[in-house]
C-alpha cells in the first residue's frame, strides 16, 4: 500500500519517494490525566491536596486542576509512546500509597458531589502566582459552576518530529521562514482534527451515563436525559457526555470566532476574547469588598478558560501569557483534549488507543487542509455534539463537506486513509502494533457493542448497577492493583525528592513576591 502514489497524500509520498518516512516515529508523545480523589464511600475528597506529594504550584509532574481534590499527573514527552505511559503508571504507584483511604475516581464524569459547595477550589500558596490560580477557579465557579470543572479526562500531547519540518518545507517549496511554516503546518493539523475528531467520541467516549447528583446545582438540565435507574442517568446511544454540552463545553462561549487558519489570526481572535467585556460577567463584579471573585470581567479570564478539543502550544516562561508564547516563539506542539477515561485500563488509556491517536494525528498533518470558515466550524461542533449524545445510534447521519453521510462510512473512510501511515510507523516492528490498533478500531465501527460507551452500560446492566455504584467498584479495583505493585526502591526516592524540591520551590516563589496582587494582575495583562 505504500507505493500506491494515488492514495496518498503528497507529503506522505514524498518522504517515501525521499526515504525520510522513518522520520514519521521519532514523534514524542506526553499525557495528561485527570482523577477526582474520592473517599471508600464514594465521595468527593474535602481533603487538602496531600503534602506528600509535594506542591500543586511547583511540581512537574503532580498537581492539581480545577478542584483540590481533582488530581492532575502529566509525563514528560517520549518518542516511544511504552515509556510515555510507563511513567504515568509510576506516578500511580507513587501517589496511591499516599492517599491513605481514599482512592481515584476510574471515570470522567464525577460521581458523590453533593452541590456545588461540595467541590473545593484548589489552593496554591500565597504567591502572587498561585493566588492568580486560585482567583481564575474562583471566576470559572461564578460563571460555569464548581460540578462541571469536576469532569475529569486525559489531554494527549504530540509534537511532530522536529526533524520532519525541513522535509515538509522542502516538499511544499515554501518562500517563507520554517516557524512560520511550521505553525501554519500545525494549524492544518488541527484544522484537520476538528473535521473528524468526532471518531475519538465514537471510538474511545467512556462517559455514557451519569450520576444524577451531578445534576443539584443545575436541576433544570435532567429533563434532556432518560433515566437508567433512580440514581443514574443517560443517552442509551450517548458515547461521551463529558464532551456535549453538560459536560466540557461552554454555551456561554458558542459564540466565539476563534480564527484556526493561521497562528497570528488564532492569537488576535483569542486575545481579543480576553480583553473584550461581557455583561453578565460585569454583574458578578471582579474585586468585592476587597475579595477577587474573577480575574476579570471579560469573555474568558485568560486562554485557558476557551474550551476547546486541541490547542496549539509553546511553553510559557514564567509569567508570560500563552498567546505571546505562541506569537514570540511559534507552536511546539498540539494537546488532544477529548479523550474520556477508560476506566477499563488502571491509568487511564489504552497503548493501542495511544498509537492510534498518533497515526491519526499525523494522517491530520499530513493531508491536505483548506482553510476553515465559520460555517464549517459550526458543522465540526454539531458533528462532535450529535457522535456526544447519540454516536452509536443506528443509521446516524453526520455532515461532511455539507453533505449527509453516516458515521460507519465516514469512519472507514478515515481510517483507510490511515493504513499506509500505520504501516510506515510499524516498519522494524514484528508486533505491527500500529496497524493492530487500526483493526481494533475498524471492528468497533462496524460493530458499536465493542466501544467503551456501550461497554460500560452493558456492564451496568448486567449487574444491576447503579453508575455511582459501578464506577466506585471499578476505582476501588484500580486502588488495589496499584497498591498491590510497589514502586521500585530508586524510583520511589526519586519522587519523594521531586515532592521535597517542589515545596522549597513554592516556598522560593513566595518569598521572592515584590508586587501587591493588584500590581501583579496590572503586570501580567499589560504584556503586549
Amino acid at each position: 500500500m505504500i507505493s500506491q502514489k494515488n492514495d496518498q497524500p503528497k507529503r506522505l509520498q514524498y518522504l517515501v519517494d525521499n526515504n525520510m518516512h522513518h522520520l514519521l516515529q521519532l514523534g514524542l508523545k506526553g499525557i495528561e490525566k485527570e482523577n477526582l480523589r474520592i473517599n471508600r464511600r464514594g465521595v468527593i475528597s474535602p481533603t487538602p491536596h496531600p503534602k506528600a506529594l509535594g506542591s500543586a504550584l511547583t511540581h512537574p509532574y503532580i498537581t492539581t486542576d480545577y478542584s483540590e481534590a481533582l488530581l492532575e499527573f502529566i509525563t514528560p514527552p517520549f518518542a516511544d509512546i511504552k515509556q510515555t505511559l510507563g511513567y504515568m503508571h509510576q506516578i500511580h504507584q507513587f501517589v496511591y500509597p499516599q492517599l491513605g483511604e481514599e482512592m481515584l475516581l476510574a471515570t470522567s464524569m464525577p460521581c458523590g458531589i453533593d452541590g456545588d459547595l461540595s467541590v473545593p477550589i484548589a489552593e496554591y500558596g500565597s504567591s502572587n502566582v498561585g493566588k492568580m490560580k486560585h482567583v481564575y477557579r474562583k471566576g470559572l465557579w461564578h460563571r460555569y459552576g464548581r460540578t462541571m470543572q469536576a469532569i475529569a479526562g486525559i489531554h494527549y500531547n504530540y509534537s511532530v518530529p522536529q526533524a520532519l519540518w525541513p522535509m515538509l518545507h522542502r516538499q511544499a517549496g515554501n518562500a517563507g521562514s520554517l516557524q512560520s511554516f511550521i505553525a501554519d503546518g500545525y494549524f492544518g493539523l488541527i484544522r484537520n482534527f476538528q473535521r473528524k475528531g468526532w471518531l475519538m467520541l465514537y471510538l474511545f467516549g467512556a462517559s455514557p451515563a451519569i450520576c444524577k447528583s451531578f445534576f443539584k446545582s443545575r436541576p433544570q438540565l435532567m429533563d434532556d436525559f432518560e433515566e437508567f435507574d433512580a440514581h443514574t442517568l443517560y443517552h442509551p446511544y450517548a458515547t461521551s457526555l463529558r464532551m456535549s454540552d453538560i459536560g466540557y463545553k461552554s454555551k456561554n462561549q458558542a459564540g466565539l470566532k476563534i480564527d484556526y487558519n493561521s497562528l497570528d489570526g488564532y492569537v488576535e481572535s483569542l486575545s481579543a476574547a480576553i480583553n473584550t467585556p461581557y455583561a453578565d460577567y460585569e454583574k458578578i463584579g471582579v474585586k468585592v469588598d476587597g475579595e477577587y471573585q474573577q480575574l476579570n470581567a471579560n469573555i474568558l479570564q485568560i486562554e485557558n478558560e476557551f474550551y476547546s478539543t486541541m490547542r496549539p502550544k509553546q511553553i510559557a516562561e514564567s509569567g508570560e501569557k500563552p498567546t505571546l508564547a505562541l506569537k514570540r516563539r511559534g507552536v511546539m506542539y498540539v494537546e488532544m483534549r477529548s479523550l474520556d477515561l477508560n476506566l477499563f485500563n488502571p491509568i487511564g488509556i489504552e497503548e493501542s488507543t495511544a498509537r492510534f491517536i498518533e497515526a491519526f494525528l499525523l494522517c491530520c498533518l499530513l493531508q491536505d487542509s483548506p482553510p476553515q470558515a465559520a460555517e464549517e466550524l459550526e458543522i465540526n461542533n454539531r458533528n462532535q455534539l450529535l457522535v456526544a449524545n447519540q454516536g452509536r445510534q443506528p443509521g446516524l447521519m453526520l455532515n461532511k463537506n455539507g453533505q449527509d453521510i453516516s458515521l460507519q462510512e465516514w469512519a472507514h473512510q478515515i481510517l483507510d486513509n490511515m493504513q499506509p501511515i500505520c504501516a510506515l510507523l510499524d516498519l522494524g516492528s514484528l508486533d505491527k502494533p500500529y496497524q493492530l490498533a487500526l483493526q481494533q478500531q475498524q471492528a468497533m465501527v462496524d460493530n458499536p457493542a465493542l466501544t467503551p460507551s456501550a461497554h460500560i452500560l452493558a456492564c451496568m446492566t448486567h449487574n444491576s448497577q447503579e453508575f455511582g455504584c459501578f464506577a466506585s467498584n471499578t476505582s476501588a479495583l484500580h486502588k488495589h492493583y496499584f497498591t498491590s505493585q510497589p514502586l521500585d526502591s530508586q524510583v520511589q526516592q526519586q519522587f519523594v525528592d521531586l515532592a521535597n524540591l517542589s515545596l522549597q520551590k513554592q516556598a522560593e516563589v513566595e518569598a521572592a513576591d515584590t508586587l501587591s496582587f493588584d500590581d501583579f494582575l496590572t503586570r501580567y495583562f499589560s504584556q503586549s
